[in-house]
């Protein structure tokens, strides 16, 4: 079973060496063909020159430099479509996703499932980053319709030829996991160690998550388009009780309803409920705006390819 690892890279010059380091005796032990595909998603650091050396040193590993900063599924996507083997590992550049728990997820792949995610058993995170996490898998479990969903993580590994189900996808807002929905239903997890980071912060922040959550919800998903009609549906409703209290009142009493407050927070609600749901059919129109324009999901400035002897994929 010949494999591909795919890392997206962001500003981790201090952490590659140590990451390919670790790398190695791990493909070793699993195929006797394998490569390491090295994105650089527009690093302002020297990350690019590592990655330059690394390749120069090793001939399993690629390295591909984007031409701006395009977002880690971005990244992840331009190199998972350059992966060439049956096998292809996804996992972060700060070491937290440990190399060696890479054979406990092929061996769950072997069981006949096509993408295994290794979940966290205790994630190193702080309070607001966890919390941005859940929500973020909420959001995923909406858009990918399988329970697998709330135990996602960046370390995964999947059967190659699922890619074929996106090869033709040219949205910029991706999310891998949706785009796997797409080739199979075939998912599982297992738990897996999670470091500690060694070497700066996360570059994952509680707004990142959340922007992350948001596109996903309303670039895979008619979800938020279903919650406006409830939404729509419940304030009507709640309109029409109203103005039958007031018709009943003036049948009873005679006169109007007292209250300026009153009337206020009616016109209030229903006013903030258009706006809203005007504001969700507007993210729709924007996504079909971006998709009209055929904006690339990323541009590749340059490229190192290896010279590993490329072998047929396995059946």
């Amino acid at each position: 079973m010949n494999v591909s690892v795919v890392i997206p890279v962001y500003n981790s010059e201090q952490i590659l060496p140590v990451l390919v380091d670790r790398l190695k005796p791990v493909l070793k032990s699993l195929s006797a063909v394998y490569e390491l595909i090295l994105v650089n998603d527009g690093s302002t650091d020297n990350s690019w020159n590592v990655i330059e050396d690394l390749a120069s040193r090793h001939d399993w590993i690629c390295g591909i430099n984007l031409m701006r900063n395009y977002g880690q599924h971005n990244a992840l996507l331009c190199g998972i479509r350059a992966a060439r083997y049956d096998v292809i590992v996804t996992m972060d550049d700060d070491l937290q996703n440990p190399p060696e728990e890479v054979p406990k997820l092929i061996v769950k792949l072997e069981e006949g499932y096509d993408v295994v995610y290794g979940t966290p058993m205790k994630e190193q995170h702080g309070l607001l980053r966890d919390l941005a996490s859940q929500i973020t898998k909420m959001a995923l479990k909406t858009a990918m319709g399988v329970d697998t969903a709330r135990m996602v993580s960046a370390f995964r590994v999947f059967r190659s030829k699922i890619k074929d189900a996106f090869v033709n996808y040219q949205g910029s807002f991706v999310s891998i996991d949706v785009l796997l929905t797409w080739g199979t239903t075939r998912f599982t997890a297992i738990p897996v160690k999670h470091d500690i980071r060694q070497f700066d912060t996360s570059n994952y922040t509680f707004k990142k998550l959340i922007t992350h959550a948001f596109n996903m919800m309303t670039g895979f998903s008619t979800l938020p388009l279903q919650l406006a009609s409830i939404l729509g549906f419940f304030v009507t409703a709640f309109g029409i009780v109203i103005f039958i209290y007031v018709i009943a009142n003036y049948l009873v009493h005679g006169g109007s309803v007292p209250g300026f407050s009153f009337l206020a927070c009616i016109i209030i609600i229903f006013s903030g409920t258009q706006l809203l749901v005007l504001g969700i059919f507007g993210e729709y129109l924007a996504r079909v705006h971006f998709r009209s324009m055929d904006r690339p999901s990323s541009v590749i400035r340059e490229m190192i390819k290896n010279t590993t002897r490329e072998q047929p994929a396995q059946k």
